[in-house]
């Protein structure tokens, strides 16, 4: 019998999650609340294909949808007219050296349909804390001393789960994504987690996964080796016009 009601979380940041499968499917995902952000609730959270989606003064909610949107590494779609303005661009990408700023940009970032942000001080807090600790990065995009795009997210093993990006300037979060995703597949990651559906995040190439499909993957890639953090020597400074293609 499906539960009416989310899973109450225990005090203890050890404490278990439920199973991912267990999942509400009104509201779509709803698994759980209550907790703490801690490090360790975090990371057991997103090895179970877990993700926190709440608003500022709301018990933390915990959520795994069904189906998932997500990005393979090698799917990230540019446009051919973005492309070519991408070949005469100046703009070049980093890694890991601007994690909280790019958070703070993402949560500043007018965003269609909602009404203020989910990224309050308390999430810039916590995720801050995991990229000290090594498990959550940035890719930013400068036009030369000036932030123009970033995403950020939290990786285990070989598993990335994106969390947001923004654009300071028009196609700004197309880089960084773009970066992203291409690093990626360079490393031998395969997937990228979107969380849901996404009318831009479509038309640059996501898909849809079943949650079955979706945790199968994510339970084997989070067993990998990883790749030492901070990611920020792997990459260097790519240039955005890398990313145009031939």
């Amino acid at each position: 019998m499906t539960r009416q009601l989310p899973w109450r979380l225990a005090d203890a940041p050890d404490a278990p999650f439920p199973p991912a499968e267990t999942a509400l499917r009104q509201p779509d995902g709803l698994l759980a609340v209550g907790g703490d952000l801690h490090p360790l609730r975090l990371l057991n959270a997103y090895a179970g294909g877990i993700f926190p989606w709440f608003s500022d003064g709301e018990p933390i909610l915990w959520w795994s949808p069904d189906p998932r949107m997500v990005f393979r590494t090698d799917g990230v779609h540019l446009s051919s007219r973005f492309r070519r303005q991408l070949r005469a661009s100046p703009w070049e990408v980093t890694a890991d050296t601007a994690f909280t700023q790019v958070m703070r940009a993402c949560a500043g970032a007018p965003r269609a349909g909602q009404d203020g942000t989910w990224i309050s001080p308390a999430m810039v807090d916590a995720y801050s804390h995991l990229h000290d600790l090594g498990f959550a990065h940035s890719f930013e995009v400068w036009d030369q001393q000036d932030l123009v795009g970033g995403i950020y997210g939290v990786s285990i093993g070989q598993m990335f789960f994106g969390e947001s990006m923004f654009s300071g300037a028009s196609g700004g979060s197309k880089v960084a994504l773009a970066a992203l995703a291409a690093t990626l597949n360079d490393w031998g990651w395969p997937l990228i987690d979107a969380q849901v559906e996404n009318p831009h995040l479509l038309r640059m190439g996501a898909i849809h996964l079943s949650r079955e499909a979706f945790l199968q993957q994510v339970r084997h890639a989070v067993q990998q080796p990883g790749r030492e953090s901070p990611w920020t020597q792997a990459l260097g400074r790519l240039p955005a016009r890398a990313l145009a293609g031939g």
